[in-house]
Protein backbone atom coordinates (compact mmCIF):
# COMPACT_ATOMS: atom_id res chain seq x y z
CA UNK A 1 0.00 0.00 0.00
CA UNK A 2 1.10 3.55 -0.69
CA UNK A 3 0.12 4.76 2.79
CA UNK A 4 2.43 3.53 5.55
CA UNK A 5 0.13 4.58 8.38
CA UNK A 6 -1.33 1.04 8.44
CA UNK A 7 0.47 -1.52 10.52
CA UNK A 8 0.44 -5.16 9.40
CA UNK A 9 -1.85 -6.21 12.21
CA UNK A 10 -4.39 -3.62 11.00
CA UNK A 11 -4.23 -4.85 7.40
CA UNK A 12 -4.58 -8.44 8.61
CA UNK A 13 -7.70 -7.48 10.56
CA UNK A 14 -9.16 -5.86 7.42
CA UNK A 15 -8.53 -9.07 5.43
CA UNK A 16 -10.31 -11.13 8.09
CA UNK A 17 -13.41 -8.89 7.80
CA UNK A 18 -13.34 -9.24 4.01
CA UNK A 19 -13.12 -13.04 4.32
CA UNK A 20 -16.20 -12.89 6.59
CA UNK A 21 -18.15 -11.26 3.77
CA UNK A 22 -18.17 -7.59 4.87
CA UNK A 23 -18.27 -5.04 2.08
CA UNK A 24 -15.88 -2.12 1.65
CA UNK A 25 -18.59 0.26 2.81
CA UNK A 26 -19.19 -1.74 6.01
CA UNK A 27 -15.48 -1.86 6.76
CA UNK A 28 -15.16 1.89 6.13
CA UNK A 29 -17.91 2.59 8.68
CA UNK A 30 -15.74 1.02 11.39
CA UNK A 31 -13.05 3.62 10.77
CA UNK A 32 -10.38 1.07 9.98
CA UNK A 33 -9.81 2.19 6.39
CA UNK A 34 -11.42 4.25 3.65
CA UNK A 35 -13.48 2.72 0.82
CA UNK A 36 -10.94 3.47 -1.89
CA UNK A 37 -8.04 2.03 0.04
CA UNK A 38 -10.14 -0.94 1.08
CA UNK A 39 -10.82 -1.60 -2.60
CA UNK A 40 -7.12 -1.65 -3.33
CA UNK A 41 -6.55 -4.14 -0.50
CA UNK A 42 -9.41 -6.33 -1.77
CA UNK A 43 -8.07 -6.41 -5.33
CA UNK A 44 -4.55 -7.34 -4.20
CA UNK A 45 -5.85 -10.05 -1.86
CA UNK A 46 -8.26 -11.44 -4.47
CA UNK A 47 -5.43 -11.86 -6.96
CA UNK A 48 -3.55 -13.97 -4.41
CA UNK A 49 -6.61 -16.03 -3.40
CA UNK A 50 -6.54 -14.84 0.18
CA UNK A 51 -10.27 -13.97 0.38
CA UNK A 52 -11.34 -17.63 0.46
CA UNK A 53 -12.24 -18.45 4.10
CA UNK A 54 -11.28 -22.05 3.53
CA UNK A 55 -7.60 -21.23 2.96
CA UNK A 56 -5.48 -20.00 5.89
CA UNK A 57 -3.98 -16.54 5.76
CA UNK A 58 -0.23 -16.56 5.17
CA UNK A 59 2.29 -15.00 7.54
CA UNK A 60 2.95 -11.27 7.68
CA UNK A 61 6.22 -11.72 5.81
CA UNK A 62 4.19 -12.95 2.80
CA UNK A 63 1.42 -10.37 3.12
CA UNK A 64 3.65 -7.33 3.55
CA UNK A 65 5.26 -7.06 0.06
CA UNK A 66 1.90 -7.49 -1.65
CA UNK A 67 -0.21 -5.16 0.49
CA UNK A 68 2.48 -2.46 0.77
CA UNK A 69 3.09 -1.96 -2.91
CA UNK A 70 4.19 1.64 -3.60
CA UNK A 71 3.95 3.67 -6.71
CA UNK A 72 7.34 4.00 -8.38
CA UNK A 73 8.76 7.46 -7.87
CA UNK A 74 10.56 9.24 -10.68
CA UNK A 75 14.30 8.73 -10.26
CA UNK A 76 16.45 11.87 -10.23
CA UNK A 77 20.23 12.15 -10.19
CA UNK A 78 21.70 14.29 -7.43
CA UNK A 79 23.94 17.13 -8.58
CA UNK A 80 26.30 16.26 -5.74
CA UNK A 81 27.21 12.82 -7.16
CA UNK A 82 30.25 14.04 -9.16
CA UNK A 83 31.76 15.25 -5.89
CA UNK A 84 30.45 12.52 -3.58
CA UNK A 85 33.90 11.24 -2.51
CA UNK A 86 34.92 14.63 -1.13
CA UNK A 87 31.51 15.24 0.38
CA UNK A 88 31.63 11.88 2.18
CA UNK A 89 35.04 12.73 3.65
CA UNK A 90 33.88 16.16 4.78
CA UNK A 91 30.74 14.66 6.29
CA UNK A 92 32.76 12.09 8.27
CA UNK A 93 35.05 14.89 9.48
CA UNK A 94 32.02 16.59 11.05
CA UNK A 95 31.68 19.64 8.78
CA UNK A 96 28.20 21.14 8.64
CA UNK A 97 26.12 21.30 5.45
CA UNK A 98 26.52 25.02 4.75
CA UNK A 99 30.31 24.71 5.00
CA UNK A 100 30.30 21.80 2.52
CA UNK A 101 28.02 23.71 0.14
CA UNK A 102 30.24 26.82 0.10
CA UNK A 103 33.33 24.64 -0.38
CA UNK A 104 31.75 22.99 -3.44
CA UNK A 105 30.88 26.37 -4.92
CA UNK A 106 34.35 27.74 -4.24
CA UNK A 107 36.38 24.75 -5.43
CA UNK A 108 34.25 23.21 -8.20
CA UNK A 109 31.85 25.95 -9.26
CA UNK A 110 28.87 23.95 -7.97
CA UNK A 111 25.65 25.26 -9.54
CA UNK A 112 23.17 23.27 -7.49
CA UNK A 113 21.25 24.56 -4.49
CA UNK A 114 21.99 24.05 -0.85
CA UNK A 115 18.89 21.83 -0.65
CA UNK A 116 20.59 19.35 -3.00
CA UNK A 117 23.53 19.13 -0.61
CA UNK A 118 21.21 18.80 2.38
CA UNK A 119 19.25 15.93 0.74
CA UNK A 120 22.49 14.15 -0.14
CA UNK A 121 23.74 14.44 3.46
CA UNK A 122 20.42 13.17 4.80
CA UNK A 123 20.68 10.15 2.53
CA UNK A 124 24.19 9.51 3.87
CA UNK A 125 22.93 9.62 7.44
CA UNK A 126 20.15 7.12 6.63
CA UNK A 127 22.54 4.84 4.77
CA UNK A 128 25.24 5.05 7.48
CA UNK A 129 23.45 5.29 10.84
CA UNK A 130 25.70 5.85 13.85
CA UNK A 131 25.02 3.51 16.73
CA UNK A 132 25.97 4.37 20.29
CA UNK A 133 26.00 2.54 23.57
CA UNK A 134 25.25 3.36 27.16
CA UNK A 135 28.30 3.51 29.44
CA UNK A 136 28.11 1.84 32.82
CA UNK A 137 30.06 3.17 35.80
CA UNK A 138 31.05 1.61 39.07
CA UNK A 139 30.52 3.51 42.36
CA UNK A 140 33.42 5.84 43.10
CA UNK A 141 35.08 5.22 39.75
CA UNK A 142 34.26 8.25 37.58
CA UNK A 143 33.38 11.91 37.83
CA UNK A 144 32.66 14.09 34.80
CA UNK A 145 33.48 17.81 34.69
CA UNK A 146 32.40 20.65 32.42
CA UNK A 147 31.78 24.39 32.26
CA UNK A 148 28.55 26.07 31.18
CA UNK A 149 27.56 29.68 30.68
CA UNK A 150 26.19 31.16 33.89
CA UNK A 151 23.97 34.16 34.69
CA UNK A 152 25.05 37.79 34.57
CA UNK A 153 25.16 39.09 38.15
CA UNK A 154 25.10 42.72 39.27
CA UNK A 155 26.81 43.14 42.64
CA UNK A 156 24.50 45.22 44.85
CA UNK A 157 27.40 46.64 46.88
CA UNK A 158 29.80 47.70 44.12
CA UNK A 159 27.54 47.80 41.06
CA UNK A 160 29.98 45.53 39.19
CA UNK A 161 28.51 43.49 36.35
CA UNK A 162 29.88 39.93 36.55
CA UNK A 163 29.66 37.47 33.66
CA UNK A 164 29.80 34.03 35.25
CA UNK A 165 30.47 30.43 34.31
CA UNK A 166 29.02 27.34 35.98
CA UNK A 167 31.59 24.71 36.96
CA UNK A 168 29.87 21.34 37.33
CA UNK A 169 31.24 17.99 38.55
CA UNK A 170 28.91 14.98 38.53
CA UNK A 171 29.63 11.58 40.07
CA UNK A 172 28.71 9.24 37.21
CA UNK A 173 27.23 6.45 39.32
CA UNK A 174 25.11 8.28 41.89
CA UNK A 175 24.50 11.43 39.74
CA UNK A 176 25.26 13.56 42.82
CA UNK A 177 26.63 16.88 41.58
CA UNK A 178 28.70 19.84 42.71
CA UNK A 179 28.31 23.21 40.98
CA UNK A 180 29.89 26.62 41.50
CA UNK A 181 29.59 30.06 39.92
CA UNK A 182 32.98 31.44 38.87
CA UNK A 183 34.25 34.48 36.97
CA UNK A 184 36.47 32.74 34.40
CA UNK A 185 37.93 29.45 33.19
CA UNK A 186 41.55 30.16 34.14
CA UNK A 187 43.94 27.51 35.42
CA UNK A 188 43.74 28.61 39.07
CA UNK A 189 39.94 28.71 38.90
CA UNK A 190 39.91 25.22 37.39
CA UNK A 191 42.20 23.84 40.09
CA UNK A 192 40.35 25.59 42.91
CA UNK A 193 36.98 24.25 41.74
CA UNK A 194 38.37 20.70 41.76
CA UNK A 195 39.65 21.08 45.31
CA UNK A 196 36.34 22.47 46.57
CA UNK A 197 34.39 19.75 44.72
CA UNK A 198 36.46 16.97 46.31
CA UNK A 199 36.00 18.55 49.73
CA UNK A 200 32.24 18.78 49.07
CA UNK A 201 32.07 15.06 48.24
CA UNK A 202 34.45 14.14 51.04
CA UNK A 203 36.60 12.03 48.71
CA UNK A 204 38.19 11.69 45.31
CA UNK A 205 36.97 9.56 42.36
CA UNK A 206 39.44 7.28 40.60
CA UNK A 207 38.98 9.00 37.23
CA UNK A 208 37.91 12.47 36.05
CA UNK A 209 36.50 12.83 32.54
CA UNK A 210 37.02 16.30 31.06
CA UNK A 211 36.83 18.35 27.89
CA UNK A 212 39.96 19.48 26.06
CA UNK A 213 39.85 22.98 27.55
CA UNK A 214 43.08 25.00 27.79
CA UNK A 215 43.12 24.99 31.58
CA UNK A 216 43.58 21.21 31.51
CA UNK A 217 44.90 20.15 28.08
CA UNK A 218 47.61 22.12 26.26
CA UNK A 219 47.40 20.09 23.03
CA UNK A 220 44.31 18.11 22.12
CA UNK A 221 45.03 14.76 20.46
CA UNK A 222 42.90 11.65 20.03
CA UNK A 223 45.61 9.25 21.20
CA UNK A 224 48.10 11.23 23.31
CA UNK A 225 46.80 14.61 24.53
CA UNK A 226 49.22 16.79 26.46
CA UNK A 227 48.04 17.63 29.98
CA UNK A 228 48.58 21.05 31.52
CA UNK A 229 51.46 20.72 33.99
CA UNK A 230 49.49 22.42 36.76
CA UNK A 231 46.55 20.02 36.34
CA UNK A 232 48.91 17.03 36.24
CA UNK A 233 50.37 18.08 39.60
CA UNK A 234 46.87 18.33 41.07
CA UNK A 235 45.94 14.87 39.76
CA UNK A 236 49.11 13.42 41.26
CA UNK A 237 48.47 15.08 44.62
CA UNK A 238 44.88 13.82 44.84
CA UNK A 239 45.51 10.45 43.17
CA UNK A 240 43.01 10.56 40.29
CA UNK A 241 43.55 9.85 36.59
CA UNK A 242 42.69 12.40 33.90
CA UNK A 243 40.53 11.10 31.02
CA UNK A 244 40.13 13.72 28.27
CA UNK A 245 37.33 13.22 25.76
CA UNK A 246 38.22 13.23 22.05
CA UNK A 247 37.66 16.53 20.28
CA UNK A 248 34.05 17.20 19.21
CA UNK A 249 32.69 14.14 21.03
CA UNK A 250 30.77 15.55 24.00
CA UNK A 251 28.52 12.47 24.08
CA UNK A 252 31.34 10.64 25.86
CA UNK A 253 30.62 12.75 28.94
CA UNK A 254 26.87 12.93 28.57
CA UNK A 255 26.30 12.69 32.33
CA UNK A 256 27.83 16.09 33.03
CA UNK A 257 26.40 17.58 29.82
CA UNK A 258 22.95 16.81 31.20
CA UNK A 259 24.05 18.05 34.62
CA UNK A 260 25.09 21.45 33.23
CA UNK A 261 21.75 21.79 31.44
CA UNK A 262 19.93 20.81 34.61
CA UNK A 263 21.71 23.52 36.62
CA UNK A 264 21.14 26.15 33.92
CA UNK A 265 17.46 25.31 33.49
CA UNK A 266 16.58 24.26 37.02
CA UNK A 267 18.51 26.70 39.20
CA UNK A 268 19.34 29.87 37.28
CA UNK A 269 15.92 31.04 35.97
CA UNK A 270 13.70 33.28 38.12
CA UNK A 271 16.35 33.89 40.79
CA UNK A 272 17.92 37.12 42.00
CA UNK A 273 21.56 37.25 43.10
CA UNK A 274 23.02 40.03 45.23
CA UNK A 275 26.55 39.04 44.27
CA UNK A 276 28.76 36.11 43.38
CA UNK A 277 28.98 34.83 46.96
CA UNK A 278 25.21 35.07 47.36
CA UNK A 279 24.74 33.12 44.12
CA UNK A 280 27.02 30.32 45.33
CA UNK A 281 25.26 30.23 48.69
CA UNK A 282 21.89 29.75 46.95
CA UNK A 283 23.44 27.18 44.62
CA UNK A 284 24.75 25.14 47.55
CA UNK A 285 21.33 25.10 49.21
CA UNK A 286 19.74 24.05 45.92
CA UNK A 287 22.23 21.20 45.42
CA UNK A 288 21.55 19.76 48.86
CA UNK A 289 17.79 20.08 48.61
CA UNK A 290 16.20 20.14 45.16
CA UNK A 291 18.97 18.62 43.05
CA UNK A 292 20.06 16.01 45.56
CA UNK A 293 16.57 14.77 46.41
CA UNK A 294 14.97 14.66 42.96
CA UNK A 295 14.11 11.33 41.34
CA UNK A 296 16.70 11.03 38.60
CA UNK A 297 15.33 10.13 35.17
CA UNK A 298 17.98 7.47 34.50
CA UNK A 299 18.60 5.85 37.88
CA UNK A 300 15.03 6.43 39.18
CA UNK A 301 16.54 7.09 42.60
CA UNK A 302 17.56 10.14 44.61
CA UNK A 303 21.18 11.09 43.82
CA UNK A 304 21.88 12.16 47.40
CA UNK A 305 20.57 8.85 48.75
CA UNK A 306 22.65 6.79 46.32
CA UNK A 307 25.71 8.83 47.23
CA UNK A 308 25.19 8.72 50.99
CA UNK A 309 24.37 5.00 51.10
CA UNK A 310 26.97 3.62 48.70
CA UNK A 311 29.30 5.86 46.72
CA UNK A 312 30.77 8.08 49.41
CA UNK A 313 32.32 5.02 51.07
CA UNK A 314 34.06 3.99 47.82
CA UNK A 315 35.71 7.32 47.03
CA UNK A 316 39.43 7.67 47.67
CA UNK A 317 40.17 9.55 50.90
CA UNK A 318 41.32 13.15 50.83
CA UNK A 319 45.01 13.86 51.56
CA UNK A 320 45.93 14.49 55.18
CA UNK A 321 47.03 18.03 54.33
CA UNK A 322 45.19 20.38 51.95
CA UNK A 323 46.73 20.23 48.49
CA UNK A 324 48.55 23.40 47.48
CA UNK A 325 47.24 24.85 44.24
CA UNK A 326 50.19 25.44 41.91
CA UNK A 327 50.19 27.02 38.45
CA UNK A 328 53.11 26.48 36.07
CA UNK A 329 54.02 28.84 33.25
CA UNK A 330 56.85 29.03 30.72
CA UNK A 331 58.17 32.62 30.89
CA UNK A 332 61.05 34.60 29.40
CA UNK A 333 63.36 36.96 31.29
CA UNK A 334 63.15 40.36 29.63
CA UNK A 335 65.91 42.92 29.31
CA UNK A 336 64.79 44.69 32.49
CA UNK A 337 65.62 41.53 34.49
CA UNK A 338 61.95 40.73 35.12
CA UNK A 339 59.52 38.07 33.95
CA UNK A 340 55.81 38.77 33.63
CA UNK A 341 53.08 36.52 35.00
CA UNK A 342 49.41 37.35 35.62
CA UNK A 343 50.06 41.07 34.94
CA UNK A 344 52.76 41.21 37.65
CA UNK A 345 56.55 41.23 37.28
CA UNK A 346 59.21 39.26 39.16
CA UNK A 347 63.01 39.71 38.97
CA UNK A 348 65.65 37.10 38.12
CA UNK A 349 69.49 37.27 37.84
CA UNK A 350 70.63 39.65 35.11
CA UNK A 351 73.10 37.12 33.68
CA UNK A 352 70.11 35.02 32.49
CA UNK A 353 68.45 37.79 30.45
CA UNK A 354 66.47 36.57 27.38
CA UNK A 355 66.43 32.98 28.62
CA UNK A 356 63.34 30.88 29.40
CA UNK A 357 62.24 29.76 32.87
CA UNK A 358 59.60 27.56 34.41
CA UNK A 359 57.55 29.69 36.82
CA UNK A 360 55.78 27.93 39.69
CA UNK A 361 53.09 30.13 41.23
CA UNK A 362 51.24 29.09 44.37
CA UNK A 363 48.76 31.11 46.40
CA UNK A 364 51.61 32.58 48.49
CA UNK A 365 54.85 32.45 46.50
CA UNK A 366 56.40 32.51 43.02
CA UNK A 367 59.47 30.41 42.21
CA UNK A 368 61.61 30.55 39.07
CA UNK A 369 63.48 27.48 37.82
CA UNK A 370 66.18 27.27 35.15
CA UNK A 371 67.04 23.69 34.10
CA UNK A 372 65.49 22.39 37.34
CA UNK A 373 67.60 24.82 39.39
CA UNK A 374 65.83 27.29 41.66
CA UNK A 375 67.09 30.78 40.74
CA UNK A 376 64.58 33.12 42.41
CA UNK A 377 61.82 33.16 45.05
CA UNK A 378 59.27 35.98 45.47
CA UNK A 379 56.06 36.50 47.42
CA UNK A 380 52.97 36.16 45.20
CA UNK A 381 51.64 39.50 43.94
CA UNK A 382 47.98 39.94 43.04
CA UNK A 383 47.57 43.62 42.14
CA UNK A 384 48.03 44.16 38.38
CA UNK A 385 51.19 46.15 37.65
CA UNK A 386 52.92 45.20 40.91
CA UNK A 387 56.63 44.36 40.81
CA UNK A 388 58.92 42.28 43.04
CA UNK A 389 62.65 43.08 42.63
CA UNK A 390 65.69 41.76 44.47
CA UNK A 391 68.81 43.95 44.38
CA UNK A 392 71.15 41.05 43.71
CA UNK A 393 69.29 40.34 40.46
CA UNK A 394 70.19 43.73 38.95
CA UNK A 395 73.38 44.45 36.95
CA UNK A 396 76.14 46.26 38.92
CA UNK A 397 75.71 49.62 37.18
CA UNK A 398 71.96 49.63 37.74
CA UNK A 399 72.38 48.52 41.33
CA UNK A 400 74.96 51.25 41.94
CA UNK A 401 72.63 53.92 40.62
CA UNK A 402 69.77 52.55 42.70
CA UNK A 403 71.81 52.36 45.93
CA UNK A 404 73.64 55.70 45.58
CA UNK A 405 70.72 57.99 46.39
CA UNK A 406 71.07 61.67 47.49
CA UNK A 407 71.47 60.73 51.15
CA UNK A 408 74.31 58.36 50.28
CA UNK A 409 76.02 61.10 48.27
CA UNK A 410 75.76 63.56 51.17
CA UNK A 411 77.23 61.04 53.61
CA UNK A 412 80.16 60.34 51.32
CA UNK A 413 80.74 64.06 50.71
CA UNK A 414 80.80 64.77 54.47
CA UNK A 415 83.50 62.13 54.85
CA UNK A 416 85.57 63.88 52.16
CA UNK A 417 85.33 67.40 53.59
CA UNK A 418 83.18 70.52 54.01
CA UNK A 419 83.91 71.89 50.53
CA UNK A 420 82.86 68.63 48.90
CA UNK A 421 79.61 68.57 50.89
CA UNK A 422 78.91 72.18 50.00
CA UNK A 423 79.39 71.41 46.30
CA UNK A 424 77.10 68.36 46.47
CA UNK A 425 74.44 70.43 48.24
CA UNK A 426 74.65 73.05 45.51
CA UNK A 427 74.09 70.33 42.89
CA UNK A 428 70.97 69.09 44.66
CA UNK A 429 69.73 72.69 45.04
CA UNK A 430 69.04 72.94 41.31
CA UNK A 431 65.29 73.38 40.83
CA UNK A 432 65.19 72.36 37.16
CA UNK A 433 67.56 69.44 36.56
CA UNK A 434 68.00 66.26 38.58
CA UNK A 435 71.76 66.13 39.18
CA UNK A 436 72.00 62.83 41.03
CA UNK A 437 74.33 61.33 38.43
CA UNK A 438 76.55 64.44 38.59
CA UNK A 439 76.79 64.09 42.38
CA UNK A 440 77.61 60.41 42.04
CA UNK A 441 80.29 61.30 39.49
CA UNK A 442 81.90 63.83 41.84
CA UNK A 443 82.03 61.26 44.67
CA UNK A 444 83.45 58.65 42.29
CA UNK A 445 86.37 60.98 41.40
CA UNK A 446 87.66 60.42 44.91
CA UNK A 447 88.34 56.78 44.04
CA UNK A 448 90.76 57.93 41.30
CA UNK A 449 92.43 61.00 42.80
CA UNK A 450 91.94 60.52 46.52
CA UNK A 451 89.83 62.38 49.07
CA UNK A 452 92.44 65.13 49.66
CA UNK A 453 92.70 66.20 46.05
CA UNK A 454 88.92 65.95 45.63
CA UNK A 455 88.39 68.28 48.59
CA UNK A 456 90.91 70.76 47.14
CA UNK A 457 89.26 70.59 43.71
CA UNK A 458 85.83 71.24 45.23
CA UNK A 459 87.28 74.18 47.14
CA UNK A 460 88.70 75.65 43.94
CA UNK A 461 85.43 75.09 42.04
CA UNK A 462 83.48 76.88 44.78
CA UNK A 463 86.02 79.68 44.79
CA UNK A 464 85.29 80.38 41.13
CA UNK A 465 81.52 79.83 41.61
CA UNK A 466 81.47 76.85 39.24
CA UNK A 467 80.08 73.93 41.32
CA UNK A 468 79.80 71.45 38.44
CA UNK A 469 81.06 67.94 37.84
CA UNK A 470 82.91 68.98 34.68
CA UNK A 471 84.71 71.77 36.55
CA UNK A 472 85.87 69.44 39.33
CA UNK A 473 87.02 66.82 36.83
CA UNK A 474 88.95 69.42 34.76
CA UNK A 475 90.66 70.79 37.86
CA UNK A 476 91.78 67.32 38.88
CA UNK A 477 92.93 66.28 35.43
CA UNK A 478 94.93 69.54 34.99
CA UNK A 479 96.38 69.41 38.49
CA UNK A 480 95.00 72.86 39.29
CA UNK A 481 93.89 71.64 42.70
CA UNK A 482 97.58 71.69 43.77
CA UNK A 483 98.03 75.42 42.98
CA UNK A 484 97.43 78.00 45.74
CA UNK A 485 94.36 80.19 45.61
CA UNK A 486 94.64 84.02 45.38
CA UNK A 487 92.40 84.42 48.44
CA UNK A 488 90.76 82.19 51.03
CA UNK A 489 88.26 79.95 49.49
CA UNK A 490 84.60 80.58 49.92
CA UNK A 491 83.23 77.45 51.35
CA UNK A 492 79.59 78.14 50.78
CA UNK A 493 78.29 79.53 47.51
CA UNK A 494 75.69 82.26 47.84
CA UNK A 495 72.24 81.04 47.02
CA UNK A 496 71.13 82.00 43.46
CA UNK A 497 67.84 83.51 44.62
CA UNK A 498 69.59 86.24 46.67
CA UNK A 499 70.31 88.25 43.53
CA UNK A 500 74.15 88.14 43.52
CA UNK A 501 75.64 87.67 40.05
CA UNK A 502 77.86 84.75 39.22
CA UNK A 503 80.86 86.93 38.21
CA UNK A 504 80.48 89.77 40.76
CA UNK A 505 83.74 90.95 42.42
CA UNK A 506 84.46 93.41 45.19
CA UNK A 507 85.79 96.88 44.18
CA UNK A 508 89.07 96.29 46.04
CA UNK A 509 89.60 93.16 44.03
CA UNK A 510 88.88 94.89 40.72
CA UNK A 511 90.93 98.10 41.43
CA UNK A 512 93.82 97.20 43.80
CA UNK A 513 96.02 100.15 42.65
CA UNK A 514 93.38 102.74 43.51
CA UNK A 515 93.32 101.57 47.11
CA UNK A 516 97.12 101.72 47.51
CA UNK A 517 97.24 105.31 46.30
Amino acid sequence: MANRRFEMHQLRHILVRMRLGETDRQIARTGLIGRRKAALVRDAADQQGWLDPATPLPEDAVLEPVLRQRRPRPQTTSQVLPFQDEVRQWHKAGFQGTTIYHALVRKHGFTGSYSAVRRFLQALQLAEPQATTVLDFEPGDTAQVDFGKGPRIVDVHTGEIIDTWIFTMVLAWSRHLYAELVRDQSVMTWLGCHRRAFEFFGGVPARVVIDSLKAAITRACYYEPQVQRSYADLAEAYGFRIAPCPVRQPQMKGVVESGVKYVKNGFVPLREFRGLSDGNRQLLDWMMSTAGNRIHGTTHERPLSRFAEVERFLLQPLPDRPVELVEWAHVKLHGDCHVQFAKCRYSAPYRLVHQWFWLRASETSVRLFRDHELVAVHPRLWKPGARATLDEHLPPEALAYKMQDPQWCLRQATAVGPCCRALIESLFADRVLDKLRAAQGVIRLGQTYGSGRLEAACERALHFASPFYRTVKTILSNGSDQQPLARPATVALPAPHRGQGRFCRAAAELFPLAQTN
